[in-house]
């Protein structure tokens, strides 16, 4: 009757019953924790991942990030070509609006021609033949 616990009598527990399923529980632990720490030093490729799929995986982001700075390389010379033929373009359009009146009293000394703001013109570097 001294390892029964009255809860209200309702239920009655066992003391001596919780405390061996405790140590059940607790000789179980130290057994898995026993056998995971042998695994891991002496057979740890029965627990961890197949290292040998690194290297090719390793290879297919390489080739991706080649790929990528490739295509960056790519649309920026598109963009320095796309520029010079926006200034073209600009440039035709600004002489038209200009029409002939202008064209008498064009010279030298002319107005320059008004930009359409948000773009950047960058000029290439021409490259000396000889």
């Amino acid at each position: 009757s001294q390892n029964l616990l009255d809860r209200g009598g309702s239920e009655r527990v066992s003391m001596r019953g919780v405390a061996n399923l405790t140590q059940v529980l607790d000789d179980w632990r130290f057994d898995i924790l026993t056998q995971i720490k042998g695994l891991l030093q002496n057979d740890h490729q029965s627990l961890l991942p197949n290292y040998a799929r690194i290297q090719p995986l390793s290879e297919a982001l390489d080739d991706l990030y080649k790929e990528f700075n490739a295509l960056k390389s790519h649309l920026g010379d598109l963009t320095e070509k796309f520029t010079a033929i926006e200034t073209f373009v600009d440039e035709v359009k600004a002489s038209r609006a200009a029409g002939p009146a202008a064209g008498a009293g064009a010279g030298p000394g002319a107005a320059p021609i008004p930009r359409q703001t948000g773009r950047r013109v960058i000029k290439k570097k021409a490259n000396p033949s000889s």
